[in-house]
């Protein structure tokens, strides 16, 4: 029974992040935006937040800092794919490829003289569990009271975020720029705002979900410290056919693989732990396929229609 509620507990505290990103570019996505920038914003909400932490020990101010500069490449992609009506997918691959690259010039430049100036290796602040009282004893549940506070976060933003997209009017209007921009633009809605909005919050969310690896799952920084999550959370969204409610469930089950992967090296098996490490990627992008194409046989799958296409007030 222990052993299960501590891989329940990994299991939530490895998929937060997941889950933050792919709530986030479920947002965006929703507005017709395609943000393929995931895994450079993840990098440097990664390397920015630890960096701060390190170097003030203040916390709230790094997950500031972290969502902060989420917003500035997500700004960047929404002026070159809204504003410049560049190719989306061109632009969000160039945004992870400058994260990626400009996280890792960061990595090794911004640390202390006596470590070569590397914050590979380096301890800063971190967010650790909240143990809550009587609930945490409960067997296998007791997991859900063992996480730290951006894990208890994200029970909050999972059902807010359900509820904004499919029970608010901002939700409706949200929805309808990503189904319809030009019937949207005649009812009124400011569609290019809306665009801009929802990929700057997103981007955000993004870049949290980077922070919470370098803070809290695994407090540091180390090169590829997202290990290609961004990606995994490209996937994610499609499998949670772009509804907040259902990414928690993708995010999981890599989160579970996970844990059951490290157990097993712990443990000395005899498996490669090269194998090992690549299951949680393999086995969460074959049960994705796997759902998707059992969906779309059913006739579930359906993106916004209108995502990755460009949009401008001239083209009605």
């Amino acid at each position: 029974m222990d052993l299960v509620t501590s891989i329940l507990t990994i299991t939530i505290r490895a998929g937060t992040s997941l889950v933050l990103a792919t709530i986030g570019e479920i947002l965006t996505e929703r507005s017709g935006i395609l943000n393929l920038g995931i895994e450079g914003i993840m990098l440097m909400g990664a390397v920015t937040s630890f960096a701060v932490s390190y170097y003030t020990h203040n916390l709230v101010l790094a997950l500031l800092v972290a969502a902060g500069v989420g917003a500035m490449l997500a700004a960047i992609h929404a002026f070159l794919s809204v504003t410049m009506r560049a190719n989306q997918v061109v632009s969000g691959l160039s945004v992870t490829l400058f994260g990626t690259g400009f996280a890792s010039f960061l990595g090794q430049r911004l640390g202390p003289a006596s470590n070569n100036f590397r914050l590979v290796g380096l301890k800063g602040a971190k967010f650790t569990p909240i143990i809550v009282p009587g609930l945490s004893d409960i067997p296998i549940i007791g997991a859900i009271f063992q996480q730290d506070l951006i894990s208890y976060s994200m029970y909050l933003l999972v059902p807010l975020a359900w509820f904004f997209l499919f029970k608010t009017r901002p939700g409706l209007w949200l929805r309808s720029v990503g189904e319809d921009p030009k019937t949207a633009d005649a009812m009124g809605i400011d569609v290019i705002k809306t665009k801009y909005r929802y990929t700057i919050i997103g981007g955000m969310l993004v870049a949290l979900g980077g922070a919470h690896l370098s803070l809290s799952y695994t407090p540091g920084w180390a090169e590829n410290l997202t290990g290609g999550r961004g990606w995994i959370v490209v996937a994610l969204v499609i499998f949670s056919m772009w509804n907040p409610a259902r990414s928690i469930w993708g995010a999981l089950l890599f989160g579970g693989i996970n844990a059951i992967q490290f157990r097993l090296q712990a443990s000395g098996t005899t498996i490669p732990a090269s194998f090992l490490n690549m299951a949680p990627y393999l086995g969460t992008i074959l049960v994705l396929v796997l759902m998707t194409w059992w969906e779309a046989l059913s006739k579930k799958v359906g993106g916004p229609a209108e995502l990755g296409n460009a949009y401008m007030r001239e083209d009605k």
